[in-house]
């Protein structure tokens, strides 16, 4: 990598060891590949493990005689997006501004990606194969929890550990609100 000779400035580059010494097309042209075949293999272990993974927490789920969806609120992102996670330590661990910055806009992207693509593939299924609506409670609290997290980053520009700490408040939060929302208002 590079860096500038009094140390701030530009950050050291992430690169490979053994494609550092190579030319930069050459080096583009072997990450790519490097990348087209680690997300086909990604895609492989998805398409083998989703289903039984699936079926592993309804049935862990039936076994402890909690709903499903609550097992699976909390298991299926950790398992999920734990690329992410371990992404965007690896970058807070740098303690550099530039690598705090990318961490926590990772983690951001991750949440907004992954609550309004899924949200809409969610939807789209249940517009398109006509089923049944019995999701308000779990909509909502996400549409909700989304709106309160936007709020906080669209309102601040510098995040402390406090507003880290509020952000995973949110998490079961919106356990909680799924809860109240069906047992206490009814809804479906």
């Amino acid at each position: 990598g590079r860096s500038s000779p009094s140390g701030e400035g530009e950050e050291e580059e992430d690169m490979p060891e053994d494609l550092a010494d190579l030319e930069p097309e050459e080096q583009q042209k072997r990450i790519k590949r490097r990348a087209f075949i680690k997300m086909g293999m990604g895609l492989g272990l998805v398409l083998i493990f989703s289903d039984p993974t699936v079926d592993l927490l309804s049935e862990m789920g039936k076994r402890l005689d909690i709903n499903p969806f609550y097992i699976s609120f909390v298991l299926a992102p950790l398992a999920s997006n734990a690329s992410e996670l371990v992404a965007a330590f690896n970058y807070a661990a740098k303690r550099t501004q530039k690598s705090m910055t990318t961490s926590l806009s990772t983690l951001e992207g991750a949440a907004v990606m992954n609550n309004t693509f899924c949200l809409g593939i969610f939807l789209a299924l249940v517009y398109v194969k006509n089923l049944a609506w019995e999701f308000t409670a779990e909509t909502l609290s996400i549409v909700i929890i989304q709106i309160f997290i936007g709020l906080l980053v669209i309102f601040r520009n510098v995040h402390s550990l406090l507003d880290g700490f509020l952000i995973l408040s949110f998490y079961p939060l919106a356990l909680v609100m799924v809860w109240f929302m069906e047992n206490k208002l009814d809804l479906d």
